[in-house]
């Protein structure tokens, strides 16, 4: 149960816990519309290639990103067009990006899997289940043999934890104490597979907290309780805390994937978590607090729907890269005389 935003007075005009509490559900509903627009686009074939949506999922994107600051590092998974955007990373060239056309943030080459952008300090999209846990602890040593106080937070799905790279990026990053915190984002599903069958231990906190490193669960559909449960673990990794875990208990309303029938979960299920939906839960919290009326989120959803619509025109008015531009970038070693 989170903190009621308001106190006993009534909030007037530039009231902080106002802004907060619509700057939060803002995000969200921006992570939400961009998603629904690149279902529909993918259906259209203007999106191709592999798509995972994060629609259900976007406490936990904005929550953490509270906790961060601009100097910090983001390494993501390849559902991450959702952190990508609440980190800060612009509408229009994420969708650019998801068009595959030059004006991407990564100049079309890296699709929905593999969203990039050094302004903004994010460094993927992986589309190897926890292909990105080594990277963070590189990014992590780094900062920490320089001496850099900043937090690379990695964000990971529940089925990262079955591979061999978790075990040895754990161990790595509780040995040498490195600034990392590490955001498993359990939607209880990886791909088909539910989480019981794949491992014997579901508490995930408890198996991070094996490695000697902080670790707890936290409601991932709760934006507050996101946010609260991030701001302590970075606070304790800048100050030299060594790495922290949470285990962030989300769900996907959608399918793994676009190409995903969707058969292995029961559609009650699916409906129980939608009751829990995060927007709804924010927005609800914040009228009963008195925070919010529905002008506000009116114009909040005015605003993100121009801000799509402008997104998905700068795509589409975008550049495919030419043909004997292919190999740019591209390197291979030549093989030895004899």
């Amino acid at each position: 149960m989170t903190e009621p935003l308001a106190a006993a007075a009534a909030p007037g005009p530039g009231d902080p816990r106002r802004d907060h509490g619509l700057h939060l559900l803002r995000e969200m509903i921006r992570i939400r519309r961009f998603e629904e627009e690149c279902a529909e686009l993918y259906s259209s074939t203007k999106i191709r290639g592999f798509v995972h949506l994060y629609i259900g999922e976007e406490a936990v994107a904005v929550g953490v990103m509270q906790a961060l600051t601009p100097d910090d590092a983001i390494v993501a998974t390849y559902r991450e067009h959702g952190h990508a955007l609440a980190r800060g990373v612009g509408a229009e060239p994420l969708m650019a990006e998801m068009f595959g056309k030059v004006e991407g943030c990564s100049r079309g080459r890296g699709g929905s899997m593999h969203i990039f952008d050094t302004a903004t300090r994010f460094y993927g999209g992986n589309a190897i289940v926890g292909g990105g846990l080594p990277l963070a602890v590189g990014l992590a040593l780094a900062d920490h043999l320089q001496g850099r106080s900043r937090v690379t937070a990695c964000f990971f799905g529940e089925g990262a934890v079955a591979e061999g790279e978790f075990h040895e990026t754990m161990n790595l990053a509780a040995l040498w104490r490195l600034p990392v915190l590490f955001c498993c984002e359990n939607n209880l599903y990886a791909m088909g597979t539910a989480l019981a069958r794949s491992e014997s231990e579901t508490d995930l906190a408890l198996k991070a907290s094996s490695y000697e490193m902080p670790a707890w669960s936290v409601d991932g559909m709760d934006v507050l309780a996101v946010e609260q449960a991030a701001m302590r673990a970075a606070e304790a990794v800048r100050a030299g805390g060594g790495p922290h875990f949470l285990e962030l208990r989300t769900y996907r309303f959608r399918a793994h994937s676009m190409y995903d029938p969707d058969r292995y979960r029961d559609k009650t299920e699916i409906e129980a978590w939608k009751q829990r939906d995060p927007v709804s839960h924010l927005a609800e919290l914040l009228r009963a607090e008195g925070l919010v009326d529905p002008h506000d989120l009116d114009m909040i959803e005015a605003d993100v729907a121009e801000e799509i619509r402008r997104a998905v025109a700068f795509a589409e008015s975008g550049t495919l890269e030419p043909l004997e531009d292919l190999t740019r970038f591209v390197c291979s070693e030549r093989p030895a005389d004899g």
